[in-house]
């Protein structure tokens, strides 16, 4: 009987291990730990909340977003905070935003709130609001650049007059439940957490104000988060192949009638006819993506055009497969050991990336304000291109088994599919050694018959 009980016990601890295993597996999974990202470790958009003034019943705060992350910009149709109130507080007004729904106001007679919920969401006011709505770093319709990309592009405030919360340090408890939508799924927020009160500067920039509160809600992106499938792939050419390797098949996801339409479709010639539609199109764009083997948004292509004694060059399109978005502000980043050594770039612009201090590998390209900084949608107009002329590298550079494609691309901040290595492009070894060989053996079947026929006649 002792036996059978130490053997329970032993077959009770094994299965307490594993439930702590699966336990611990399933934290993994879902931690913060999936938002981490190699080139661009501390990127992130902060808000910060500060305390102006008290009023009679609350505060009057001013709500800032910053954009820190390198090349992930916040695209149409831009951010939505949100967040769930502490006690029972209530927004008496806004400026520079609203929020999207006003709630249950049924109780105030004589003022009415700008919205009663619970957890509110608030938006940014649109491009030309009325100028007593506006505030600084307002009115972009929730658009955000990177900061790597153009750090006064980055910046969103409003704000914001609130009820109901207690009117001192001690009184005011902090909102909770921060999500940041709008721009899609990905981002999750922690919670807010007090900071030293921060100095803000006066319109006219000659005075600080100090805040007489502040707290701070940090906000990470994962595309594990985001969507089970890339939005992007990669398609590889070169100079010395005909081949071309495209995208794989399926990269974001597979054809059906519910996920893509072909070119000659009623819906497509009805958004072109349609200015109703279109109008729609522009306030909520939703997916309309051609048909295609790899049913990505968006395909970016790399041709090895030519190699010069210093210099290699490098070609890179852009091709847009949605027919209901435009991409504003677009970002490609691209990682390969020799963009250490770029030298021009013709019709984007170019930043290198440095997440570590010992590695250069990695470069942001973005396009020329006013030019082709918007990749239009689907279409003939649908693709921007440029191309890169990069020294060579004489310790490593070479064209064997696919070293000059890329190791990593972004398009947007997500990561797009590469295609197995071996389909790349490859030197065409034995293509080169063909013409020598039929040649060697055209000479010495010519040379063997002259040598019977002079033996034949003397």
């Amino acid at each position: 009987m002792e036996f059978e009980s130490g053997t329970q016990k032993q077959k009770g601890t094994f299965a307490c291990l594993k439930m702590v295993a699966l336990i611990a597996l399933c934290l993994i999974l879902i931690s913060p730990a999936e938002s981490f990202d190699p080139l661009d470790p501390t990127g992130n958009v902060t808000i910060r909340w500060d305390i102006m003034s008290w009023t009679s019943d609350g505060y009057l705060a001013t709500v800032t977003l910053f954009n820190f992350q390198l090349y992930r910009n916040i695209m149409n149709p831009g951010w939505t905070l949100g967040w769930t109130w502490a006690k029972k507080e209530i927004i008496w007004a806004v400026m520079g935003a609203q929020a999207t729904e006003q709630g249950d106001c049924a109780k105030f007679k004589l003022k009415i709130p700008h919205s009663c919920k619970r957890n509110p969401q608030v938006v940014d006011l649109l491009p030309g609001a009325p100028f007593n709505m506006q505030f600084t770093n307002c009115c972009r319709g929730g658009v955000l650049t990177s900061w790597g990309q153009n750090p006064s592009g980055a910046v969103s405030a409003f704000q914001i007059g609130v009820g109901l919360s207690g009117t001192s340090n001690k009184t005011v408890k902090l909102p909770k439940n921060f999500k940041l939508l709008g721009p899609g799924p990905g981002y999750s927020c922690g919670p807010a957490k007090i900071v030293p009160s921060t100095a803000i500067l006066t319109d006219d920039r000659r005075r600080k104000m100090q805040a007489l509160m502040s707290w701070n809600v940090t906000c990470t992106y994962s595309q594990f988060l985001a969507s089970k499938n890339p939005s992007c792939c990669v398609s590889l050419s070169s100079f010395y192949s005909d081949k071309v390797t495209g995208c794989p098949p399926c990269a974001c996801g597979c054809q059906n009638n519910n996920t893509c339409v072909t070119k000659d479709s009623k819906i497509l010639q009805e958004n072109a006819t349609s200015p109703h539609r279109k109008s729609d199109i522009t306030l909520t764009p939703k997916p309309l993506l051609q048909c295609t083997h790899h049913l990505c948004h968006v395909r970016v292509h790399w041709h090895l055009k030519d190699n010069y004694k210093d210099y290699w060059r490098v070609k890179i399109a852009i091709i847009n497969f949605n027919y209901r978005l435009n991409f504003t502000d677009w970002s490609l980043v691209v990682q390969h050991p020799n963009l250490n050594n770029v030298t021009q770039v013709y019709s984007f612009e170019y930043m290198p990336l440095l997440p570590y201090e010992s590695i250069n590998d990695t470069g942001m390209f973005y396009g020329l304000k006013y030019y082709n900084d918007l990749l239009m949608e689907a279409g003939p107009k649908g693709n921007v291109q440029s191309e890169v002329l990069m020294k060579k590298d004489k310790n490593t550079f070479t064209l064997k088994q696919g070293w000059a494609f890329p190791r990593r691309v972004y398009f947007n901040g997500d990561e797009c599919m590469l295609p197995p290595p071996d389909s790349y492009p490859m030197l065409p070894n034995s293509g080169h050694k063909l013409p020598t060989t039929i040649t060697l053996m055209a000479t010495y079947v010519v040379f063997t018959l002259f040598f019977h026929l002079v033996v034949t006649l003397f």
